[in-house]
């Protein structure tokens, strides 16, 4: 009987064990990377232009680190801060009944905290030398009921004084764009922000 009792119990103990192993969750997958990017839309206040002017961005852009190999030293790779999508500028204005229209393909996405500077070229527009142009942007997505705000590498800023006092507009570089200087004064942008991408590990050369 006592050698029966002990049966029992190692039994039920093994079947409490299966139990419990049954019901522990499994263990977690690794999680996926955080993707940087800036989604929205919005009209932005500019006091440099007639008050009846209509001023729009659209922003869809993504990080893709290392996804654009360029020559030169170590840039074979690409850049941490590769991205892909779409930027869209619409500018209105009644008063020369003419609304300006481009729409440029991302080439660089970079965030830090709630804000973001992308940078895309132009790859269609109804503007005069626009066309092959980079265009760089910032958005800074507003927090506490704070307006979100937008800048743009045209207009203000962005300008070459050359040593006689005449101005030439340089080219912009990959993420370079100024600070967000205007206010978004209908819609919004979401900045989802993530640390830069690690460089990947180079690969093995093949052998000839």
């Amino acid at each position: 009987m006592q050698n029966r009792t002990r049966a029992l119990a190692v039994a039920g103990s093994a079947a409490l064990l299966g139990t419990l192993m049954a019901a522990a969750p499994a263990p977690a997958a690794p999680a996926a990377p955080k993707v940087a990017s800036v989604h929205g839309g919005g009209t932005v206040h500019y006091p440099y232009v007639p008050a009846a002017d209509d001023i729009r961005f659209t922003v869809d852009a993504e990080s893709v680190p290392w996804s654009r190999p360029l020559k030169g030293e170590n840039l074979e790779q690409g850049l941490p801060t590769d991205a892909r999508g779409r930027v869209t500028v619409y500018h209105a204005m009644p008063e020369e009944n003419f609304t300006a229209v481009a729409e440029a393909e991302v080439d660089c996405l970079v965030t830090g905290g709630r804000t973001a500077t992308v940078t895309a070229v132009v790859k269609s527009a109804n503007v005069d030398g626009w066309v092959g142009r980079r265009i760089g942007l910032s958005v800074q997505d507003g927090e506490r009921g704070a307006p979100d705000r937008f800048g743009f590498s045209w207009g203000i800023v962005n300008v070459d004084a050359k040593p006689d006092g005449s101005v030439a507009q340089p080219t912009v570089g990959t993420c370079m764009a100024p600070a967000p200087f205007t206010e978004v004064t209908k819609g919004g942008f979401k900045v989802t922000p993530a640390p830069l991408a690690p460089r990947p590990k180079p690969q093995p050369k093949p052998q000839p």
